[in-house]
């Protein structure tokens, strides 16, 4: 059976990341786990330190979420990769396979979650673009983790779905039903949450502009429909 790298970038969320790394930990798919820890001025590595199996990767001051993916991916030694945010809610073990399944049975080369608490108009069109649970190759990224690197802050998903679009893999949308995850103003209050949001937002745009997005956005609707369409073939006797 095919095995996977999971990797898990972490910014202060030792209240948040035992929901995700009790659920991964015990699952059979993954060959390894490595948690990329940004920096955290909180409670984070304690946490981590009580889960041994842990690959950490310890950043010594906080980077970004795009250099933490960066080096997590990296570091990654499996053929696929199934990268999670550390802050969901609601994962559970079926989530984590399905996620995966689209990708191991040959069905797509990427999968891409569709969270319950993602945007409306996301939801409407069946795809988040900019998700953070996915399941990729490894050689999506092989020859541009130098790139990645030197990329803002936040925007990494965009830069991946770049590839993603270049490349034409075929794309699954998993919609998870049950999992949230938790935004930045209820983790650091509506002040701090909304100037953090827009500072993500600003920083995706410095990776790709309005335009593209849409663009984008409809590269990979166009390739889900291979995939979608398999549904609904006859079974071939």
């Amino acid at each position: 059976m095919t095995k996977i790298s999971c990797v898990i970038c972490a910014y202060n969320e030792a209240d948040r990341i035992r929901g995700v790394l009790d659920i991964v930990a015990l699952h059979p798919l993954f060959d390894e786990i490595i948690v990329v820890d940004d920096g955290s001025t909180d409670d984070t590595r304690d946490v981590l330190r009580s889960y041994p199996g842990l690959r950490v990767i310890a950043c010594k001051t906080n980077r970004g979420k795009t250099y933490a993916l960066s080096e997590g991916i990296a570091a990654a030694q499996s053929r696929l990769i199934m990268l999670l945010d550390a802050d969901l809610t609601g994962l559970t073990a079926e989530n984590l396979s399905a996620l995966a399944k689209p990708v191991l049975e040959g069905k797509s080369e990427v999968s891409i979650s569709l969270r319950c608490n993602s945007l409306a108009l996301y939801r409407l069109m069946g795809m988040d673009f900019v998700s953070g649970e996915r399941v990729i190759p490894k050689s999506l990224l092989a020859n541009a983790l130098f790139e990645m690197k030197r990329l803002p802050r936040w925007g990494g998903e965009v830069f991946m779905n770049r590839l993603i679009v270049a490349k034409k893999l075929r794309v699954a949308v998993v919609r998870w039903s049950n999992v949230s995850n938790v935004r930045k103003c209820d983790k650091i209050g509506v002040w701090y949450g909304v100037k953090e949001e827009v500072r993500m937002i600003c920083d995706v745009l410095r990776v790709i502009s309005p335009l593209q997005a849409v663009h984008q956005t409809f590269g990979l609707l166009v390739l889900t429909m291979p995939v979608r369409a398999r549904r609904w073939l006859p079974v071939q006797k």
